[in-house]
This record gives C-alpha cells, sequence and structure tokens, in this order.
C-alpha cells in the first residue's frame, strides 16, 4: 500500500504580485521538503498498459521484471477531489510551486537503469526537487522545475529518474491557439517504426491507468476553449513510453541501461503518429511525430553492452 506524505496535498500559500515578482521569489525560496513513498508492485498496471498498446502481457505474475519506466504505474499520488483544481490537477501539493493558475507541461526527462523492479517488490521511492529555474519565452514567463527520483528495491538502487516539468500561467497559455506542427522534407524511412492512434478511448484509459485527472486529455471543450489547443493532447508520459516500446519490440535481447525524452511539441488526438528509431549498435535514436511533420517528442536509449553469452555491461 502506498505510504504518501502526510501533508502531500496540504494548502500553501500562493505567491501574489506581477508574473516577473512571483516567478523570482518562487525560484529564490521555494525548496520543499524530500519526501519517501514505498508501495508493493503488482501485475495488474502492466498488464492493462500491454492491452494499450496492443502487445502481450509481458507481466503476469510475482518475479517479472516490469519493463523500463513502466514503473509509472506505480506509486501514484491519489488526491480527494476536492483537492482538485479547475485543470484536472491538485490545486496544492508538496512539489507544485506556489503560483496562481498555473499550467503544467511535461518537459522531457532521464533515466539510469541499475536494476530491474519486479512485481512482488516493495519498492521505495525517494523524491525532492532539485532545480528551480525562471525563463521569459515567447508565451510568457515560464517556470522550469527538475524533480529527482529514486526508486530502491530492499535497499539497493535500482532506477535513477529526473522529470522536467513547465509551469506558465494562463494568460500566456491560451493566449493563442497552438501553431501547428512544423513540417520537414520525408526521411528516410527508420529501421524501427509502427504507428499509434490517440484517438479519445487511448487517452481515456491511459488517464484512468495513471490516475491523471488533467482534462486537457479527455474533455475537448476544456483543452480547446480554456488552453487553447486544437484537440485533445496526447500526454507526454504516453509519449515517452510509446519510444520504449521500440527497444522493447524490436530490439527484445538487449538491456536499456539509460533512456532521455525531449518534449518539443504537443501531439493531438486523433490522428494517428508514426513511432521510429535509428539504432547505432550502442543505443538507438527514437522519434514519434506527425508523418511529414517534425517530431513531437525525441529521445535516446543507450544498451548494456555484451560482455558474454550471459552479462552485459553499460556501452
Amino acid at each position: 500500500m502506498s505510504q504518501a506524505p502526510a501533508l502531500a496535498y496540504a494548502e500553501g500559500p500562493r505567491m501574489t504580485g506581477t508574473a516577473p515578482e512571483a516567478f523570482a521569489r518562487i525560484e529564490a525560496g521555494w525548496r520543499p521538503e524530500p519526501v519517501e513513498t514505498t508501495e508493493f508492485v503488482t501485475a495488474a498496471p502492466s498488464q492493462a498498459l500491454s492491452g494499450i498498446f496492443d502487445q502481450p502481457v509481458v507481466v503476469a505474475g510475482v518475479g517479472d521484471a516490469l519493463p523500463p519506466v513502466w514503473h509509472w504505474l506505480h506509486l501514484l499520488d491519489r488526491p480527494a477531489q476536492a483537492e482538485l483544481g479547475e485543470d484536472g490537477h491538485p490545486r496544492d501539493g508538496l512539489f507544485l510551486p506556489p503560483l496562481p493558475d498555473r499550467r503544467r507541461m511535461f518537459g522531457g526527462g532521464r533515466f539510469e537503469f541499475h536494476e530491474p523492479i519486479r512485481v512482488g517488490d516493495l519498492v521505495t521511492r525517494r523524491s525532492e526537487v532539485t532545480s528551480v529555474r525562471t525563463r521569459q519565452g515567447g508565451s510568457g514567463w515560464l517556470l522550469l522545475v527538475t524533480l529527482r527520483h529514486e526508486f530502491f528495491v530492499e535497499g539497493m538502487l535500482s532506477t535513477t529518474e529526473e522529470q522536467d516539468i513547465v509551469y506558465k500561467q494562463p494568460d500566456a497559455a491560451a493566449a493563442a491557439p497552438r501553431a501547428a506542427a512544423e513540417s520537414r522534407a520525408a526521411a528516410p524511412p527508420a529501421p524501427w517504426t509502427y504507428s499509434l492512434r490517440p484517438d479519445p478511448t487511448l487517452l481515456f484509459r491511459f488517464s484512468a491507468l495513471t490516475y491523471n485527472a488533467h482534462r486537457i486529455h479527455y474533455d475537448r471543450d476544456y483543452a480547446t476553449g480554456v488552453e487553447g489547443y486544437p484537440d485533445l493532447v496526447v500526454h507526454g508520459p504516453l509519449l515517452a513510453l510509446a519510444l520504449l516500446e521500440l527497444p522493447r519490440r524490436f530490439a527484445p535481447a538487449r538491456t536499456v541501461a539509460s533512456f532521455t525524452f525531449r518534449s518539443r511539441a504537443p501531439l493531438l488526438a486523433p490522428d494517428a503518429f508514426v513511432v521510429s528509431g535509428v539504432p547505432d549498435g550502442k543505443g538507438a535514436q527514437l522519434s514519434a511525430g506527425q508523418p511529414g511533420a517534425a517530431p513531437g517528442i525525441t529521445g535516446t536509449v543507450t544498451f548494456r553492452q555484451r560482455l558474454s553469452r550471459d552479462s552485459e555491461e553499460v556501452t
């Protein structure tokens, strides 16, 4: 059972004043305390994610290893309904900056995989804010927050993760409809490729599986009328997991040692997008996007180098 920190959703003071003043105060003084959360890993969430990707079940029972980053299906935050804001996210939280009417975007992440997490493991996640930065972009002021998570099984470090989260205020977020993805010349066919159609049903199922109530993923009126998107938005975590389907499907004998990704532009429902990868022996370059357009997300995996039939080390 998850042991969430008691103050995870405590009401906190909100910053006031002009945008530059509020952002500067958060950058200078907002440093929440690290927290730990513990939970037993079960097989059901991974079985459900296999179905979302239309793939055979790979995690059937105790002892089976989770594919890389599938730990995102566990140790979830589960706030009460009364604690949610208009956008579906919690209004306040230990790792949510005290920015009035903030809008949240998943910017990217970095992972190192030391040992697999398995069904039946008691996993402890240690989480902390490691960086808070402000920047003025083309759409207004941005707050860039980096979270670091370390996952331990029986005291041994299993996975290290860093998440880059971007926050902005609604006047900047909804000032104008999002522009269409930049077009580009057709690239040569990638050795690894498959397509995924993010229709509303798929987006709803992934939201339910990850306990993500952000309305841009299932409420089209809100996504278009309030946040200014042309349609429902594909989850950043879903796109990152879609990238990792490439080595899982096309290089199943290789072990992923690290993974990085960067969100570059929103991908929208319901048109299918193409997920493609170019392996280079040491790893692969990955991307996903609409055909003929710049990718909405890019990533890189590295493999462990094979030393013998039964052992590997990081390249």
